[in-house]
């Protein structure tokens, strides 16, 4: 592989990885958005899903964000008849956020953030010796 290539799909995984942590940011800043009103739906966690595209100019595959999508999991319910958007019952929807969830992916995001970082490191380290090497 090329080490410009290199570069190319370190920096196409960082940019996805940078998507995906802004994204769980997201998540866990709505932890706790709940509807406006009785009957209408809280704040649905969001998902990131990647793709992977071929760059013609490159050669390479590359990851990409395919969409971001919304989980179609299902609400909690949390027992509050004080709140405004309690239904008869008494119950108030909830997000779908874990925030458990959300800090796991958040560490694995971070984690591959890194591991591509560390790829432009080591290939910026390859280009400098071999500049090195051709200067003497």
């Amino acid at each position: 592989m090329d080490l410009m290539n290199a570069l190319s799909l370190s920096t196409a995984g960082m940019k996805a990885q940078g998507t995906r942590l802004r994204v769980i940011a997201e998540n866990l800043a709505n932890t706790d958005s709940t509807a406006a009103s009785p009957g209408d739906l809280p704040y649905r966690r969001k998902v990131v899903l990647f793709a992977n595209t071929l760059d013609k100019s490159l050669g390479i595959d590359t990851v990409n964000i395919k969409k971001v999508d919304v989980d179609r999991g299902d609400f909690q319910r949390k027992f509050d008849p004080g709140h405004p958007s309690a239904d008869a019952d008494g119950y108030v929807l909830m997000p779908n956020v874990n925030g458990l969830v959300e800090s796991m992916d958040m560490r694995e995001a971070q984690r591959s953030y890194e591991a591509n970082l560390g790829v432009i490191d080591a290939t910026r380290t390859m280009l400098t010796k071999t500049i090195d090497l051709l200067r003497n």
